[in-house]
């Protein structure tokens, strides 16, 4: 339940990145309305798999070899590592034929925020409780 709960946190933050930048966008079909929405969900929930995939095996890679820069920038080289976890999902992506793409890095930084943010809200609304306390 947990992983399909992810998924759709996941889904909807790339799907709210999509809509906030024009630069990260799912090529091909209808642009307005419902209509887009049906012909999009599909890779939508493709694109979220292999971001998650990717932010499960790439990204602890990129962060711990990348902690003297983290610790020299405050973290902030963070956003750096998550815009390119994004860019390399929409390259992914784009090899397996999914109609996604991201253009740029400056686009991949604030879609990656976007991300972050809209899972962080989601999944604190929608998330199951923390059983630790």
């Amino acid at each position: 339940m947990r992983i399909l709960l992810r998924l759709v946190t996941t889904a909807l933050g790339v799907a709210a990145a999509a809509w906030f930048f024009d630069g990260i966008a799912f090529t091909g079909g209808p642009k307005q309305g419902w209509a887009e929405v049906e012909h999009n969900l599909v890779p939508l929930l493709l694109v979220a798999a292999i971001l998650g995939i990717i932010t499960s095996f790439v990204k602890p890679l990129l962060t711990f070899l990348s902690i003297p820069l983290i610790i020299l920038t405050l973290g902030l080289f963070l956003l750096v590592i998550n815009a390119a976890v994004l860019m390399l999902t929409g390259a992914l992506a784009d090899g397996l034929g999914i109609p996604f793409r991201v253009d740029g890095f400056w686009t991949a930084v604030g879609g990656a925020i976007v991300i972050t943010l809209v899972t962080w809200v989601v999944d604190g609304a929608f998330g199951e409780p923390d059983d630790r306390r």
